[in-house]
């Protein structure tokens, strides 16, 4: 009997891993249908010029290489639905996803590659500088800040990470915390604090941010959290470290997570607690976050879900 709608492999989400998998399961034959909300691309649709992927020597610009990645996905017959999944149903194959449109869809196999979501401080300077002097990614956008003042805003460890990578970088580095001690590892407080370019201000807030797309970021509005008194600071960037949250809440209780919200794969594989469902990128990768490591773990769910189906034959 032949299902409406029913397709071997569906994968959700269209960022580098999600683009990947579609490549590479397209090019098997499989006819893989891609899924994904309004807003195409993932994080790299907020970064301006991408230095870091292999193969675009003079860089390239975020949109323009999620654009490139989906002509290439639909070049080998990938099936693109601009729709967004409400429910997914895993307790049985084949699985079936509902969508806000009021679709059903049926797959043999399916491949979560829904990506995070980094957390923002919620000013209205944020969203608009993103790319422009604010990021959340000092790996990706840290060299364009070469000997320039850089602020960091965070007390975690991925705070303090970010800071010492970028003394790298900028001239001085401050940290931004709102309390008067870190939340972070003791080693990693220790490498920030025998840190001669990283000065940490404590108890301020970000109460504005100063700049616009033609100059970037200019300055930052600091308000004491105990004095409530707010001061200026000159800087040319800001690198929001305040954690990123992982969008798995359609596969709270059915997909393995850790207390964080990640799904959790198997030991070098993309494979999870449900056989035939396979999870890569940011999703699962809370350690990388980087364009060419969810590619690169887009390619391995792509090749497991083929050999998945080859081995069970869908059933």
């Amino acid at each position: 009997m032949t299902i409406p709608n029913h397709h071997k492999v569906i994968i959700l989400g269209s960022g580098p891993a999600g683009l990947t998998a579609a490549v590479y399961t397209a090019r098997a034959s499989l006819g893989p249908v891609l899924i994904h909300g309004p807003l195409p691309g993932g994080q790299l649709t907020t970064t301006t010029d991408v230095e870091n992927f292999p193969g675009f020597p003079e860089g390239i610009m975020g949109p323009d290489l999620m654009l490139n990645m989906e002509k290439q996905a639909v070049r080998f017959g990938t099936q693109v639905v601009v729709d967004i999944v409400t429910k997914a149903d895993l307790n049985k194959r084949p699985y079936k996803l509902e969508t806000q449109s009021g679709k059903e869809f049926t797959c043999d196999t399916l491949i979560v590659s829904t990506g995070a979501t980094a957390k923002l401080i919620g000013l209205p300077k944020e969203k608009e500088l993103m790319g422009y002097g604010v990021s959340t990614c000092a790996t990706c956008d840290g060299a364009f800040f070469k000997n320039q003042i850089i602020c960091v805003t965070g007390g975690g460890d991925s705070a303090c990470e970010e800071a010492n990578f970028l003394s790298r970088f900028g001239s001085k580095v401050y940290l931004i915390h709102r309390r008067d001690t870190l939340r972070a590892s003791k080693i990693m407080q220790e490498r920030v604090f025998n840190n001669p370019k990283i000065t940490v201000l404590w108890n301020k807030v970000i109460s504005d941010i100063e700049g616009d797309k033609q100059a970037g970021v200019k300055a930052l509005m600091l308000k004491d959290t105990k004095t409530g008194t707010e001061e200026k600071l000159e800087c040319a960037a800001l690198f929001v470290a305040i954690g990123h949250t992982p969008n798995s809440d359609l596969f709270k209780g059915s997909l393995k997570m850790d207390e964080n919200g990640y799904l959790v794969t198997a030991h070098n594989s993309t494979k999870t607690n449900i056989d035939g469902v396979f999870a890569c990128g940011d999703v699962q990768d809370h350690t990388y976050r980087q364009a060419i490591t969810a590619a690169g773990t887009g390619c391995m769910a792509a090749i497991e879900a083929e050999r998945w189906l080859e081995a069970t034959g869908g059933h």
